[in-house]
């Protein structure tokens, strides 16, 4: 088994954390991993995406080659930019609430998740980054929300813990997108 992962936007809405967290979440399942972030000079507005890399085998390169499983874009210059980078039939998980141009590819599994919406309606718009690792956890099946739940607190730290149950339901949110697919 081996997943390629690409997650992109622009810095602030939690990209490379979105990566962290499923890199260290299989990290925990005993998989092979690689994280590979990249970002613009800016700190927040400017462009950033990381690639994640999961297997059962050693990881030989941690980059991208028009062979990712699945790409997370959360505005439109990610969707330009990525949707290339799909294998046929992999999964392109969209922020709807940010990206309206239409796909070009026929050949790809599309799922809209109105990420900000959710993140709204949960008082918090930091949260839309999670609803897209929800989608992504439903679209792909591993790694699983229990490895995240693990994870979150090795990668925000002990005392975001208090923060899981928020994030959790963020997450059910945005996997019920990619579950009616």
């Amino acid at each position: 088994m081996m997943q390629k992962i690409c997650f992109a936007g622009f810095g602030g809405q939690g990209i490379l954390s979105m990566g962290k967290l499923v890199a260290y979440a299989a990290m925990l399942a005993g998989k092979e991993v690689s994280w590979c972030p990249s970002y613009g000079p800016e700190m927040r507005g400017g462009t950033a995406n990381c690639t994640v890399v999961i297997s059962d085998e050693p990881i030989a390169s941690p980059l991208l080659s028009n062979d990712a499983s699945a790409v997370v874009v959360m505005n439109e210059p990610s969707l330009r930019k990525f949707q290339s980078s799909l294998l046929p039939k992999g999964v392109l998980l969209i922020n709807s609430d940010l990206v309206k141009t239409p796909v070009e590819r026929q050949d790809l599994r599309v799922v809209n998740i109105p990420a900000n919406t959710i993140a709204a309606k949960l008082n918090n718009p930091k949260l839309a980054n999670m609803a897209m690792i929800g989608a992504l956890l439903a679209a792909e099946k591993f790694p699983n929300k229990e490895d995240i739940f693990k994870a979150f607190p090795k990668v925000f730290g002990e005392n975001k813990s208090k923060f899981i149950p928020i994030n959790e339901e963020a997450i059910v949110q945005g996997a019920g997108y990619a579950e009616e697919k």
